[in-house]
């Protein structure tokens, strides 16, 4: 069966449900913080860890303005313009994300730091060298179109700008086990290897800055990640709440980890000075 990608992320009254999730944790539904929302806002592999370090190794400066590209709920676009005082613009396909996006911004003080927009990846809604960072955790496994993905980020960098990523790709033992968080099937899953990657984005224009394979940490985290859950059972505020059937899609991503389907980089690219 063919999904939609966006009708596979949809969940329903999914604004009330991390509302009633949040409460339920205990907090103040009038003084939500960034980090009172990690538990949600952070669902890529390693949490908010990932994120942090990516960040770092970005070096983002305050007033920069930064693109989430693929932004889910917003977690990411939200953390960035707290920690790193950035101007960020979110776009996500799932137009329900957006709406939630901009609620939960609303809800944390980030309204006037945040902006999010329903759109594809494949076509920006935005000017070329619109932007001096463009940033994307877990997008492009739903994108066909390498070449397309990357070359609209590099559209809309600005010269000297800087490309962000954080992201799984193919393994070298083959097919996945599904369902996995990104896809139910391999109708919408779009993974490559890390060879043909790497040639996607030289012939996009980027040259490397950093490059690290972090499938080993990404294995040990789910590892740490699903023995808590045996011992302490589900906490009240998690991925069960913006993800369907989260256990089994964790435990598959754990095993094609384990098994070499699926492999992870983190990565930092630029677009040269001139370009």
């Amino acid at each position: 069966m063919v999904h939609s990608v966006s009708d596979h992320y949809a969940v329903g009254d999914l604004g009330e449900r991390i509302l009633a999730a949040l409460a339920g944790s205990g907090a103040d539904l009038d003084a939500l913080t960034v980090e009172d929302l990690a538990p949600l806002d952070a669902l890529h592999i390693r949490g908010r860890k990932a994120t942090e370090d990516l960040s770092r190794l970005a070096r983002i400066e305050p007033g920069a303005d930064l693109l989430d590209a693929g932004c889910g709920i917003g977690g990411t676009s939200r953390y960035l313009a707290a920690s790193t005082g950035a101007n960020v613009t979110g776009v996500d396909l799932t137009e329900q994300y957006i709406g939630v996006a901009k609620m939960l911004s609303e809800r944390v003080g980030l309204a006037d730091r945040t902006d999010f927009r329903q759109g594809s990846v494949l076509d920006l809604p935005f000017d070329e060298e619109s932007f001096d960072v463009v940033w994307t955790e877990h997008v492009q496994m739903n994108v066909s179109d390498k070449a397309g993905f990357y070359g609209e980020l590099y559209r809309v960098l600005r010269s000297g700008g800087t490309l962000a990523f954080h992201d799984i790709f193919a393994g070298p033992k083959g097919g996945l086990h599904f369902p996995v968080p990104w896809a139910p099937d391999s109708s919408i899953s779009h993974l490559i290897p890390i060879e043909e990657l790497r040639g996607v984005l030289a012939g996009a224009g980027f040259s490397q800055r950093h490059w690290e394979d972090k499938t080993g940490a990404s294995t040990e985290f789910f590892v740490s990640r699903l023995e808590a859950e045996k011992r302490e059972g589900m906490p009240g505020v998690g991925p069960h709440v913006v993800m369907e059937d989260p256990g089994r899609k964790f435990a598959n991503l754990l095993r094609n980890l384990q098994e070499g389907r699926i492999c992870v980089v983190q990565a930092v690219m630029k677009k040269p000075a001139g370009a």
